[in-house]
């Protein structure tokens, strides 16, 4: 197996509710030589498309549609022909960020996308937004959270379309019943595992949003 995950990190804005936060993001590549698929086109098309190279891309996947997280999407796949996928419950949020477009293909919770000979499965966790979803890779043992999940805790939900309950149930019911060691890799910050998330639910149910 030569499928391979790669990092690269973006700096921008997230703009919400009328404020606007700076702030960097994960971008993640999975994939071998040949082909891939970017998770989270964030800021920066150009970087993101020096990263991918002569691959063939094969999908945009978009853990959900704040602007930080999808802003770099449209020229990305403007450049590529891929195609954007995102889960509708969150395509309110898309249409702020582009009006005219509509991302190319839906996710869905259980779908299965194949890239360099390996897959991805589609885990909806609505919460931090309501069509927010996890990417797990079995193959890698390597979940990528979006902002579902962090070290440290939940994302957040103190904003237009958020929940707390509803993102502790996502995380509870679908991501820790992963194994403990699963990489838990996030759409900010370091990257931490399910097994040291676990055990600080109580302190997150004591906190509130």
């Amino acid at each position: 197996m030569n499928a391979r995950i790669e990092h690269l990190v973006t700096e921008g804005t997230f703009d919400l509710d009328g404020g606007s936060w700076a702030l960097e993001n994960n971008v993640w590549i999975v994939g071998d030589d040949t082909e891939c698929v970017v998770i989270d086109a964030a800021h920066n098309a150009e970087a993101i498309l020096t990263a991918v190279g002569d691959r063939t891309l094969l999908g945009i996947l978009s853990t959900h549609a704040h602007n930080d997280h999808i802003g770099a999407a449209g020229a990305v796949a403007a450049a590529t022909g891929a195609p954007v996928y995102l889960h509708p419950d969150d395509r309110m949020l898309w249409e702020v960020v582009y009006p005219d477009a509509a991302p190319g293909r839906d996710l869905a919770d259980g779908q299965r996308i194949a890239v360099a000979g390996i897959e991805l499965q589609v885990i909806h966790t609505p919460g931090h937004s309501p069509g927010s979803v996890c990417l797990y890779a079995p193959t890698f043992g390597t979940l990528f959270s979006g902002d579902t999940l962090f070290h440290g805790g939940p994302g957040a939900t103190g904003r237009s379309y958020s929940d707390f309950p509803t993102i502790i149930e996502s995380i509870t019911g679908k991501l820790l019943t992963l194994p403990a060691d699963t990489v838990v890799n996030t759409g900010h910050g370091e990257s931490t595992t399910i097994g040291a998330e676990a055990p600080d639910l109580p302190d997150w149910l004591a906190r509130g949003h």
